[in-house]
């Protein structure tokens, strides 16, 4: 994979920015219907550290964040259709790096029998997770300066 430089290569001391290549961090993306303008909008705003990454997603959230952004998305089916068991699986067999699933908590119990097993999956293979933007935009930043590379320990 080419990694372009980062958007403040000026004043930035990231792995991409130093020289080093770095690593490629496999990233989750999920969002429920009430959150996929969020995701959108995330993606638009960190487009420049999510291009030098691999990037996975359900079939409909991936769709819109590539036609906001036109970044590659591996895309799994819809949700609904088996999309949110394909990315388990990519977690169970240590394939992603990092999820970020942003989810509308008042419908939590709806989503609780889709995406059930995403989190206590994540928790038991010690991959990060986000379940909100704030939380989403610390671990790019800190995926962008170097933070992840224990995961190389992982692979």
């Amino acid at each position: 994979m080419v990694y372009s430089m980062c958007l403040n290569a000026e004043k930035c001391y990231c792995v991409f920015c130093s020289g080093s290549e770095g690593m490629t961090v496999n990233i989750g993306l999920i969002a429920d219907d009430t959150r996929k303008a969020l995701m959108q909008n995330l993606c638009i705003a960190y487009k420049g550290i999510l291009c030098k990454h691999e990037l996975y997603s359900t079939g409909v959230t991936g769709r819109m964040i590539e036609e906001a952004t036109n970044l590659h998305i591996h895309k799994f089916l819809s949700g609904s259709l088996g999309g949110e068991q394909q990315l388990a699986m990519m977690i169970e067999q240590n394939q992603l790096d990092m999820v970020i699933f942003l989810r509308n908590t008042d419908r939590a119990v709806n989503y609780e029998v889709q995406f059930n097993y995403v989190i206590p999956l994540c928790d038991e293979y010690s991959i990060p997770l986000a379940t909100n933007i704030a939380t989403a935009e610390m671990l790019l930043k800190g995926m962008n300066n170097g933070d992840l590379e224990w995961r190389n320990l992982y692979r």
